[in-house]
Parts: C-alpha cells; sequence; structure tokens
C-alpha cells in the first residue's frame, strides 16, 4: 500500500489501477469491512487491524464518496461567500462546482422519486439540507 502512496500521493485507492490491479480487491474488501465496523455489526476485520489502516490513513470511503465531499465543502465555501446555495450552472470562478450542484439537484429529484438510479445517500440528502439546498 505505500507504493500506492507514493504513487498517487494519497490513500484514496481507485477502483481501477492499471499498474497493480491486486491491490484493488484488499483494499475494497478492507472499505466494507469498516464500514460494516462503524454501522455497529460485526466485521471479519478486527479493531487492531482498523487500527493499523488509520495509521496509514487509507480512506475507508471510495472515491467517488471522497469526490462527493470536496464538492460539497466547495459548495459550503460558495454558500459563506454568496449566503445562498443557488450557483449558476455556468459558475465562472469553479464551472466544476455549477456542474455538480446540477447534477445533484438531478439526483434529488430522482431520489425523492424512489427513482434508483440515484446514487444519493440519506447522509448526503441530509448535509444538503442543512444548508437549505434546493
Amino acid at each position: 500500500q505505500k507504493s500506492s502512496v507514493d504513487s498517487f500521493r494519497n490513500t484514496i485507492v481507485p477502483t481501477n489501477i492499471p499498474s497493480n490491479p491486486s491491490l484493488v480487491m484488499p483494499v475494497e474488501t478492507k472499505r466494507h469491512s469498516c464500514k460494516i465496523n462503524q454501522n455497529g455489526d460485526s466485521s471479519l476485520l478486527i479493531e487492531n487491524r482498523i487500527q493499523l489502516l488509520n495509521n496509514v490513513d487509507v480512506q475507508s470511503e471510495g472515491p467517488r464518496l471522497q469526490s462527493w465531499k470536496i464538492s460539497y465543502e466547495e459548495l459550503l465555501t460558495f454558500v459563506k461567500e454568496f449566503g445562498h446555495v443557488k450557483v449558476p450552472q455556468r459558475f465562472p470562478s469553479n464551472p466544476s462546482l455549477g456542474m455538480w450542484v446540477n447534477t445533484q439537484r438531478q439526483s434529488y429529484k430522482k431520489y425523492l422519486k424512489g427513482d434508483s438510479s440515484s446514487k444519493m445517500t440519506e447522509d448526503q440528502i441530509q448535509l444538503l439540507n442543512k444548508i437549505g439546498f434546493e
């Protein structure tokens, strides 16, 4: 795993690594076990292994969720600066934020309709609602 840290400058192991595909499955298994453990369920990953992973800062969340959290933090910065969550779709100073907010609105609508293609989690919806997301 140290080679992943050296190569990518972080411990967020992508779900597909052409140069080292054998690293993906163990990390995904550990992420899954950590998530089970955090929910209070039994896990094959014993406590000292979790501590070892925490010591090297292996992310228990996949890259997609990490990316979501980064974009959410950018949205919080926008809210602090402008006082609202209505990011223009073509926001000049951060175009990716405008697109991300638009995608969240679409996913949120799908979620409310019970559409299984929405990848939003209950936690994400609560975070967005907390800041007045529409």
